[in-house]
């Protein structure tokens, strides 16, 4: 392998390629700006980045329906859960002592 080589020859030829660089013609710009433009995304309206951002359809879909429990469980809270309405329109409160004990099954007594 001979490394002691003059590479002047290489560096001329390499001179000339950037005295004179190849151009692209203007009709083939032209048409790749066409193009450029054709693929550019067009604008979307602001509620379609807010439905992507909520996560479209099922994403929507699970928001509804939290809000409708949410809903039924404060118009209709189920037996043993304080009805929180009814405590800030001053109704009377009952809380059911037959309610099943949900301390953990006496787990709780076992820790320190």
């Amino acid at each position: 392998m001979d490394t002691d080589q003059d590479d002047a020859g290489l560096e001329a030829l390499f001179a000339g390629a950037r005295a004179d660089p190849p151009r692209a013609s203007d009709a083939l710009l032209a048409r790749v700006e066409d193009d450029a433009r054709r693929l550019q995304p067009r604008g979307t309206p602001a509620w379609r980045g807010w439905w992507r951002l909520l996560g479209g359809l099922p994403g929507m879909g699970g928001l509804v329906t939290a809000t409708c429990v949410g809903f039924w469980l404060g118009v209709a809270p189920p037996d043993g859960v304080p009805d929180v309405a009814g405590q800030f329109m001053d109704e009377a409160v009952s809380v059911d002592q037959t309610a099943p004990d949900l301390s953990a099954f006496g787990w709780d007594s076992e820790e320190g």
